[in-house]
């Protein structure tokens, strides 16, 4: 099995012939898995039903995974790797603009359901510390945390933000709010605005502890 310890494929753009083939198959379990983790669970969840929704065998599945864990394993990194690629490959100007991407993140969320269930169902159930994700999910978070923390810190250091602002405990409430937002949406799509409700969130929070006073500035891009 071809893989890095961070579950790419080495050369995985450069693919051709039979190796495309492998790693097109691979990217459809990844896909399926993601529906039935949010389903079911990760404890649910069959690798047989996985592999024939791929139209493939579960002894197929397994040349590419070396069981259920390390497919739910795969998907999460697989996740985080595209959103940090997609949103937080550069660092951030500002705080400001640390809160814009973060409403850009939650404005795609709305349009994935499916990977974004998945989240709330496998975050859930990763509480419990012998489950498989449970290490996934505490390094997400602290990580997560650590990150935003860093950021609001800076932004107060350059004035943008007021001295006396707790950088890590503002980190760790944005990251309650987004959540539970989140949550509340998966429940009732149809009457949760989840990114108009993060961004009126944020607003109060920048106008809270920002130097001025003043609101968050709108998204870039956004109507």
């Amino acid at each position: 099995m071809d893989r890095t310890n961070s579950g790419r494929l080495p050369g995985a753009s450069k693919a051709r012939g039979p190796y495309a083939v492998g790693d097109e198959r691979r990217r459809r379990i990844l896909d399926a898995a993601v529906d039935h983790f949010a389903q079911w669970g990760f404890h649910a969840s069959s690798l047989a039903r996985i592999a024939k929704s791929v139209g493939v065998t579960q002894g197929g599945l397994l040349h590419h995974f070396r069981g259920k864990e390390d497919l739910l394993v795969s998907v999460l990194e697989r996740s985080e790797e595209q959103d940090a690629e997609s949103f937080f490959a550069t660092g951030f100007d500002s705080a400001a603009d640390c809160f814009q991407r973060l409403l850009a993140l939650v404005d795609l969320n709305t349009r994935r359901p499916g990977r974004t269930r998945m989240f709330n169902v496998l975050a859930g159930e990763a509480s419990e510390p012998g489950h498989p994700a449970h290490a996934f999910f505490r390094r997400r978070y602290d990580t997560l945390a650590t990150r935003l923390a860093e950021t609001l810190q800076a932004a107060v250091e350059s004035g943008e933000l007021r001295p006396d602002t707790d950088c890590a405990t503002v980190a760790r409430e944005v990251i309650a709010v987004m959540d539970g937002t989140q949550l509340q949406w998966a429940l009732a799509p149809e009457s949760v605005d989840m990114t108009h409700r993060l961004r009126t969130y944020l607003d109060r929070l920048y106008g809270a502890v920002s130097a001025g006073a003043t609101a968050l500035p709108p998204t870039p891009g956004a109507a």
